[in-house]
């Protein structure tokens, strides 16, 4: 069987959620309506809502109001979600899950009436095949300068897409054929309004591929892995151990969440940092880090807000001198002016060390004559209420109390709802 038939059987068939991937598919649900709410006022959020809007078909509703297509809708929704950069990650295969698979799942099940239940289904299968075909693509494909997003977010889109239209193990292989032909996000992007697009193509790109399958197009099945496929063209590590255990294990649930307005890979250095009780002023300050982030985030003297979300240096300092982190009104271009933080910034110096994991940070910092040591590792928080806590704290933080109260009312009696009108009614708010 080919990579899409694998895929395509697991996507088609009957899944069983055990309690765990329940609980963290209900996370990423919060986690991702939260953050696409709050940015729905970013330019490449507006910009993305007009195309849409420009359509004047209304299948589905669009953060921040109004309708579009579903597959404009999907693009709109994924870009705005990522928009902030402050969604979830999941580091099995260095990509953002959610932002590529809900708002496809959103706008194909907005378009089709199905059950607050059918949602849910389709959301489980397209974040674990994410996960899978992310896997298997590996580490080689990412540190190549693809982004994972973009091109794994793009094949999970199509698989929980077609979910949604009860396309048939055939079809669904199909239709995850023609997604090779399209998937597509590049690392150059970083720091751009091109990132959070390469979410927003992600979803849309497995709107199509599945309505196309669904009409009865086909393409050629060994796609994904054959000669010239995806794989072979993509710097692909084709682990195939990836696809162990498929059906039966779930990969998901190691996902981890942001709680700092930036990119993922700083997080464990600001966690690391945050701990330390200084005293005095600080004379240096070392991080340690895998290497694969230095290509990622680490911009050394960003200018603007946006890049400051990718620079260890200048979050280091902003951490190191009170600045809330987890605000998105802390990353702006006069933060990354000011006279105070960029002395502190030009007193950092960050090193690749390749015997630390991808999620895992060590820090020394010299204050007041006193050597302080710190390290932490993102995988290492298991603790399901605190992570749940902390995510209710970020929406709270967010989209303040009511909103966020509301929001999680509505994700709490979605399993038994007949339609999406509630939700959907809260993700148009304006």
């Amino acid at each position: 069987m080919t990579l899409a038939q694998i895929l395509a059987d697991f996507a088609s068939a009957p899944v069983s959620r055990n309690d765990t991937m329940a609980q963290f598919v209900r996370f990423s649900l919060l986690d991702w309506a939260s953050v696409g709410i709050a940015g729905r006022a970013e330019p490449v959020a507006q910009a993305s809502r007009q195309l849409a809007l420009a359509e004047g078909i209304e299948q589905a509703t669009l953060f921040g109001g109004g309708k579009g297509s579903a597959r404009t809708v999907a693009m709109a929704n994924g870009a705005i979600s990522h928009a902030l950069d402050y969604d979830d990650t999941h580091f099995g295969y260095v990509g953002h899950p959610s932002v590529a698979i809900i708002p496809a799942v959103l706008a194909m099940a907005e378009r089709e009436g199905v059950s607050g239940a059918r949602f849910l289904d389709a959301i489980t299968v397209g974040m674990e095949v994410v996960c899978r075909i992310g896997t298997w693509l590996g580490r080689t494909h990412y540190d190549a300068g693809f982004h994972q997003t973009g091109t794994s977010g793009a094949f999970g889109a199509t698989a929980a897409a077609g979910r949604v239209l009860r396309l048939d193990a055939p079809a669904m292989a199909h239709a995850l054929a023609l997604t090779s032909t399209r998937a597509a996000g590049l690392k150059s992007q970083f720091g751009t309004m091109g990132k959070p697009l390469n979410a927003g193509f992600a979803a849309e790109v497995g709107v199509t591929s599945a309505l196309l399958a669904a009409g009865g197009v086909t393409s050629a099945l060994d796609a994904i892995e054959g000669v010239q496929g995806f794989g072979p063209t993509h710097a692909a590590a084709e682990d195939h151990a990836a696809f162990d255990g498929l059906g039966q294990e779930w990969l998901f649930p190691n996902v981890s969440y942001k709680f700092h307005a930036c990119c993922h890979g700083l997080h464990a250095m600001l966690e690391a940092l945050r701990t330390l009780n200084l005293s005095g002023p600080v004379t240096s300050v070392s991080i340690e880090t895998h290497p694969r982030w230095l290509k990622v985030c680490n911009q050394p003297s960003p200018t603007t807000g946006l890049a400051a979300k990718f620079s260890y240096r200048l979050t280091a300092a902003m951490m190191l001198s009170g600045v809330d982190t987890a605000a998105l009104e802390s990353y702006t271009d006069e933060v990354c002016a000011r006279p105070d933080l960029i002395a502190l910034r030009d007193k950092v110096e960050v090193r690749g060390n390749d015997t630390l994991e991808d999620t895992e940070a060590h820090v020394t910092v010299v204050a007041g004559g006193q050597t302080h040591q710190a390290r932490s590792n993102l995988m290492e928080v298991t603790d399901i209420a605190r992570i749940g806590d902390r995510l209710n704290a970020k929406s709270t933080s967010l989209l303040g109390d009511a909103l966020a109260r509301d929001l999680r009312h509505d994700l709490s009696v979605l399993e038994e709802a007949r339609d999406l009108s509630a939700f959907t009614a809260r993700i148009a708010t304006i």
